[in-house]
């Protein structure tokens, strides 16, 4: 697995070039503070908790074809053309070898005749922070800025259900997040089930939070400006790791960024029946996941993974990014709701027309583009907003 950004995929059966490029875009939300705009194979052991009981609209699943703008169908065409097996058919480590959405994008990139080459960035670095088991790997990202040192750092982590992916595969999320925020971004791998199953990622997240603070001033980075961020499986972390730090008596992040976080494990909601059968993340592969990382059907019911019933109060400003077809959406919906009743300032913007995933393919998807311009912007202002504010690290 490779770069920009992605989760190992699912098949994707007829995905060809769609409509919707006139349609509304991104919509954006914020608190009046912030105005803006606006598991696996058998069934039955399936881990999933059930849904609560009472009676619900049933909704038809939607056709992912009919949503997806152009640029974005050319890349699911693209990956449906590289043969994906379903994760559900599959071991974990059949699955880490299955061609991703960054493998997608760079085809796309190669066919129009454009480099194949990452976003250039000013250094990067290879790192290792320790964890209770050994060391996971980390990668420090310099931004191309001209802007005052010592630079703000934000701690970043990957998706991938805490199953699949890596560094490498997230590797234009980090680049392009460095760059528009003008900071240091420490992206940090972490443990992967079913080697090592629930909690252990979320263990390793606070580690890195540990080490990050520790260590930003010796990175060129100011230790008071610290900011964690994170994709699907990653967007859980970041917040996790900000809630931990709040109940340890850490300093605080100053800002977090969540892009389409997995915010409960129950897969009931709206977007999960409208969209069971989006790519590159449908129902039965978050199920997949679920069956992957859990060790029985409590560990999807901690308020670690069910986040809309956990206690969010006293986090810091949050900067969520959702796609329309996700099955993650209503869940990242519900979770900004939460966070805003628990006097969290929040602002929202969601996507349409793109999938889950999209939020690294700036190189061919215009969204993306768009959605990294906005996460830096939100970043940048925090940092500008918060620095005198930090509290230093106990």
């Amino acid at each position: 697995m490779r770069t920009l950004g992605s989760i190992v995929c699912v098949g994707l059966v007829g995905l060809v070039a769609a409509v919707g490029c006139n349609k509304p875009k991104a919509t954006e939300r914020a608190t009046p503070e912030l105005r803006s705009g606006e598991m696996g194979r058998d069934p039955a052991a399936r881990a999933v908790p059930a849904p609560v009981p009472g009676p619900r609209e049933v909704l038809e699943a939607k056709d992912p074809r009919k949503a997806a703008d152009a640029d974005m169908s050319e890349v699911l065409e693209q990956l449906r053309a590289m043969s994906p097996k379903p994760l559900s058919t599959l071991t974990p480590e059949e699955a880490r070898e299955q061609p991703s959405p960054a493998d997608a994008v760079r085809a796309v990139l190669a066919k129009k005749g454009k480099s194949e080459n990452p976003l250039p960035v000013k250094a990067i670095q290879a790192k290792k922070i320790p964890i209770a088991e050994g060391t996971v790997d980390a990668r420090v990202y310099v931004p191309e800025t001209d802007a005052k040192k010592p630079l703000p750092v934000i701690l970043y982590f990957h998706g991938g259900g805490w199953v699949i992916a890596n560094l490498d595969t997230y590797d234009a999320s980090a680049r392009g997040l460095a760059n528009e925020s003008k900071a240091i971004v420490v992206s940090a791998d972490y443990r992967r089930a079913p080697e090592a199953k629930f909690p252990a990622a979320h263990e390793d997240a606070l580690a890195a939070y540990r080490w990050v603070l520790a260590n930003a001033a010796s990175l060129g980075g100011d230790p008071r400006r610290i900011a964690v961020a994170g994709e699907s499986a990653g967007g859980n972390l970041a917040i996790n790791t900000a809630i931990a730090a709040r109940d340890e008596g850490l300093q605080m992040p100053v800002a977090q960024l969540l892009v389409y976080p997995v915010a409960t494990m129950t897969m009931d909601s709206k977007s999960y029946q409208e969209w069971a059968n989006a790519k590159p993340l449908d129902k039965a592969t978050m199920r997949w996941f679920a069956d992957v990382i859990a060790k029985g059907p409590e560990d999807l019911v901690d308020k670690r993974l069910d986040l809309v019933h956990a206690e969010l109060h006293g986090l810091p400003p949050a900067s969520i990014v959702l796609a329309e077809i996700d099955p993650l959406r209503t869940d990242g919906d519900l979770l900004a709701d939460k966070l805003e009743s628990a006097g969290v300032k929040v602002k929202k913007k969601v996507y349409e027309g793109v999938t889950h995933e999209f939020f690294g393919m700036g190189a061919v998807v215009s969204d993306a583009k768009d959605a990294m311009s906005w996460a830096g912007d939100q970043l940048e202002d925090a940092f500008a907003k918060d620095a005198k504010a930090a509290k230093p690290t106990k």
